[in-house]
């Protein structure tokens, strides 16, 4: 069962760039902690290719499945990958949870990772740290036995997806793209974007952050910043991304 999830993980965080909405969630409180959630919801994706498998493969268990849970991130973890991570990782899996919702008779698919950082520093950490712990956790499940090139691609295609750069303080969050980077994430996912054009999948991304008190500077000429100046709120899709990565930056001081 811990593989299904880390199945499930996978992926959303891969098809980042293909065939999920996400949507990432900041709360800055008061006494320097956050709450961030990252939600990716697969269900249109789903819809598409529910209409291509076969009755045979809707008649499976596996396919009939229904989740509707959540755990501690840490628990979900195999065993094997546990065992490799180093203290701050585990503590950082533990402080997290996973949610899954999933009935893919109903063509619904959605995954949640949520956390708490106790303050900057733990919540650059985090953010520099949990794709990266979520992916390498289940490269082995995905890929043990696997028997043809795409499905060791995976590692390939994860391999790409850490491309921004955080400076964050107690009054700053500053997030960058790293354009070499993402450019070779680009190139390494570059049929998964085309299958998902092929598909006419959109392919949406949103990011919403509230903060304690009114914010001072934002850099973002796309990003839209409530009337009282406590939100901000970014939203735009993989194809203006590739024309232009800059738009996924955000600098704001509050």
């Amino acid at each position: 069962m811990k593989k299904l999830y880390f199945l499930i993980i996978f992926f959303a965080m891969v098809c980042f760039s293909s065939c999920v909405d996400i949507e990432e969630h900041y709360d800055f409180k008061s006494d320097g902690s956050c709450t961030v959630a990252y939600g990716f919801d697969m269900s249109k994706a789903v819809s598409v290719l529910v209409n291509l498998v076969s009755d045979s493969v809707k008649q499976t268990p596996q396919f009939n499945l229904v989740k509707d849970t959540t755990l501690n991130f840490y628990s979900a973890i195999p065993d094997s990958s546990q065992r490799k991570m180093s203290t701050p990782e585990i503590e950082l899996a533990q402080s997290s949870d996973l949610t899954v919702h999933m009935n893919l008779k109903k063509s619904i698919m959605k995954v949640a990772i949520n956390h708490t950082a106790k303050d900057a520093a733990d919540l650059k950490y985090y953010l520099q740290n949990v794709s990266k712990i979520a992916l390498s956790s289940q490269i082995s499940a995905f890929t043990n036995g696997a028997k043809n090139s795409k499905e060791m691609d995976a590692k390939q295609m994860v391999a790409g997806q850490d491309y921004y750069s955080y400076e964050i303080t107690p009054h700053k969050f500053y997030r960058i793209v790293d354009k070499t980077k993402f450019n070779a994430f680009l190139k390494k996912t570059q049929s998964t974007f085309m299958m998902a054009k092929a598909m006419l999948i959109d392919m949406p991304y949103k990011v919403i952050l509230n903060f304690a008190k009114p914010i001072k500077k934002l850099s973002n000429p796309k990003a839209i910043l409530s009337a009282d100046r406590r939100s901000v709120t970014l939203i735009t899709n993989m194809d203006e991304v590739i024309k232009n990565p800059s738009v996924m930056n955000l600098k704001i001081d509050f």
